[in-house]
């Protein structure tokens, strides 16, 4: 077998691998070394860099979060904010209790102005209304979860039947009606974003009350998320990080020989794209669900349990992309956190699908103003779904032209200065990611999660626990954060701690 060429990591116990350096397979290596078994570790990522998507870039004169944006919840029971803290990463704000007690309910609070595609802007009053609502709406879509039956398939389905009935009493005049529509097409567009979904249609209703909401006003790193991946990664011992290493194959319920380790037979082997082979006891996979749905058939030997499998497939995984837009001078008045644009041809009433081309940035949820940094004024734009992976085969110089044409139409100033330049996430093309993050579709539920958690061998006999699973879409209650995914890579490492405390207390030779 040709080896790795690179030298054992420290520790004379248990080989483990962990595949994928983002959070969750950061925190399991973290919780790993502190271990008493002494586990020979080696942490194998793909890229260049650790933190999988948690990535920041220094652009525009500061930090821009191309990956991971907010702390969600960031409270005393939110670990990725307790690490964070300990780290010394966040600021005086992030940190005060007044900020941990919010209570939001997940919900993204009421824009600093309304843009409509006609020119005008739409009073706050008007935005309070519906945005109200609709997260009234959103509130009542999380009373199913035990409930015998639900009442429609997918989130969207139910909020569009719940509009329908208070369309019905709207007093209005068409052209207020269609507008108080296009604002809660807005709103819909919003909810894709955070659900990662092209479409509320497509997040299974019932057990959508079992994603959990923590306490705490959402917060970012003024020195960048990635801050804290990097000291997680550093933090480590020299050489259990191994860059640029894409996992091929791993190869499990074998009996694999090692030339520096004779008479050992080891359950697995995982083989990577150039050749290198790694003998190991145990091995996480912390790979995206991605990566995962689109290597199903040749990236485990034997092939994953048919119910494992299953869940792969139902479970939901979308996009959700940022586009920055750097300005020589903000044309946003002074104060205003976030700018909302909304087009008044569309309803979350109609199905329309318009060509891709013709229309993506519709589907683009308004801009963030990011703190002013020297003399550069930015905007952070979110799209989710298909138009989002459409706007990623998009050269830069297209995208700018189209929402320089966009903020000049929304605006009203057909005068407005183009942006000096832009940048944007593609996560959907990333090819050891594939898009951003998971979701409860439409077909699945909280216990595919939970089957995509469940190590390898399922029957536990023989060596046990030779394949685990961590990442945010093992987590039942915090799928798509940070805060899920770190909790997952230390469940997987308390896992095998837990079977080696076992065997240390039993006689005989270890498994």
């Amino acid at each position: 077998m040709e080896s790795s060429g690179i030298r054992e990591a420290p520790g004379r116990g248990p080989r483990v691998l962990v595949v994928g350096g983002g959070i969750a397979g950061l925190g399991a290596a973290q919780r790993l070394c502190c271990c008493s078994a002494l586990p020979s570790l080696r942490v194998l990522e793909a890229t260049a860099r650790a933190g999988g998507r948690i990535r920041s870039e220094r652009s525009f004169g500061g930090v821009v979060e191309v990956g991971a944006h907010w702390i969600h919840g960031p409270s005393q029971s939110n670990p990725v904010f307790q690490l964070a803290a300990r780290y010394g990463l966040l600021g005086e704000k992030e940190l005060s209790e007044e900020n941990q007690l919010v209570e939001t309910g997940g919900h993204v609070g009421l824009p600093s102005v309304t843009y409509t595609s006609s020119g005008g802007s739409v009073s706050l009053e008007l935005v309070a209304e519906m945005s109200s609502l609709f997260y009234s709406l959103i509130d009542q879509t999380r009373e199913f979860l035990h409930s015998a039956e639900a009442p429609a398939p997918s989130v969207g389905e139910y909020l569009k039947k719940q509009i329908r009935e208070h369309v019905a009493s709207w007093a209005e005049g068409e052209g207020t009606k269609m507008l108080k529509l296009a604002i809660l097409n807005n709103l819909f567009n919003v909810e894709c974003c955070v659900s990662g979904t092209h479409s509320m249609d497509l997040v299974a209703l019932a057990p959508f009350g079992e994603y959990t909401v923590l306490p705490g006003l959402d917060c970012t790193f003024p020195g960048g998320y990635q801050g804290l991946t990097d000291r997680m990664a550093a933090s480590l011992p020299t050489d259990v990080m191994v860059f640029d290493k894409p996992v091929k194959t791993i190869r499990w319920n074998g009996s694999f020989q090692e030339a520096s380790a004779p008479g050992e037979a080891f359950p697995v082997l995982v083989e990577c794209e150039d050749g290198g082979c790694f003998p190991a006891h145990h091995v996480i996979v912390t790979v995206p669900l991605g990566f995962l749905k689109g290597h199903l058939d040749t990236f485990f030997e034997p092939p994953l349990p048919p119910e494992k499998v299953e869940a792969i497939r139902k479970i939901g995984f979308g996009t959700n992309n940022k586009i920055f837009l750097e300005f020589e001078e903000p044309f946003w008045e002074p104060g205003c956190e976030r700018i909302q644009v909304v087009w008044e041809d569309l309803s979350p009433l109609e199905d329309v699908a318009p060509e891709l081309q013709d229309a993506w940035f519709k589907k683009l949820i308004g801009f963030w103003v990011l703190p002013a940094s020297g003399a550069c004024h930015v905007l952070c734009g979110f799209i989710a779904g298909l138009e989002s992976e459409f706007m990623e085969t998009l050269s830069d110089e297209d995208v700018l032209l189209s929402l320089t044409q966009v903020l000049r139409r929304v605006t009203g100033n057909p005068r407005l200065p183009a942006p000096r330049s832009v940048l944007r996430s593609r996560w959907h093309s990333a090819p050891y990611t594939r898009g951003s993050y998971s979701y409860v579709a439409v077909g699945s539920s909280g216990d595919d999660l939970d089957l995509l958690a469940q190590p390898l061998p399922a029957d536990g006999k023989g060596a046990q626990l030779q394949v685990l699973f961590a990442g945010e879409a093992t987590h039942r209650t915090f799928y798509s954060t940070t805060h899920g995914a770190l909790l997952s890579g230390w469940r997987e490492a308390d896992r095998l701690i837990s079977l080696w405390d076992l065997q240390a207390q039993r006689p005989g030779p270890r498994l």
